[in-house]
């Protein structure tokens, strides 16, 4: 009789459900989070390669002086990874990227030639890797399976110190 009542006793059945199934829960929140983080790297990335491009679209073209030129823009320029360029273009990037993307790359072009066209363009591309959260976990239980979110983001502008004149009208 005793063994019949201890069969029918189910005061612990929730809490064994509640640990069973609780990881589970936990892995598709942080799975959830962890795109999210992803998503916002890549928007923050994207802001910070349009911020360089409206600092790029007014300096003055480096081509056109024959000494020490000031904070100027020419093709390309490359910041390398952890960006301590003294670059303008390439430190106005680096200030606004978010601490999550690893081995950031900007490039800074200006495209066409003193007195060519008047559509001078000037591009500014980052470039980077995110690293999902959840890899790293995962680690702790023996995966070793690194997996990163290839980042680049561009952005273009109308060059805006054309310093010639032109006899033509632009079209």
């Amino acid at each position: 009789m005793q063994k019949l009542c201890l069969l029918s006793d189910r005061r612990g059945q929730s809490i064994v459900e509640i640990s069973l199934v609780t990881p589970f829960l936990l892995a598709a929140l942080y799975v959830a989070f962890d795109f999210g983080t992803a998503f916002f790297t890549s928007h923050l990335t994207q802001n910070a390669a349009r911020e360089a491009v409206r600092i790029a679209a007014i300096l003055p073209d480096c081509s056109i002086f024959s000494s020490a030129p000031p904070p100027c823009i020419t093709a390309p320029k490359v910041g390398p990874s952890g960006c301590p360029s003294a670059d303008p273009i390439v430190q106005e990037a680096c200030s606004r990227l978010p601490k999550l993307l690893m081995n950031a790359q900007i490039t800074a072009t200006l495209t066409g030639t003193v007195g060519a066209t008047c559509r001078r363009m000037v591009t500014v591309s980052v470039s980077g890797d995110y690293t999902y959260g959840l890899y790293n976990v995962m680690a702790l239980i023996g995966a070793t399976n690194s997996k990163t979110l290839a980042i680049s983001r561009s952005a273009n502008a109308r060059y805006e110190l054309q310093p010639v004149t032109y006899t033509n009208a632009c079209t």
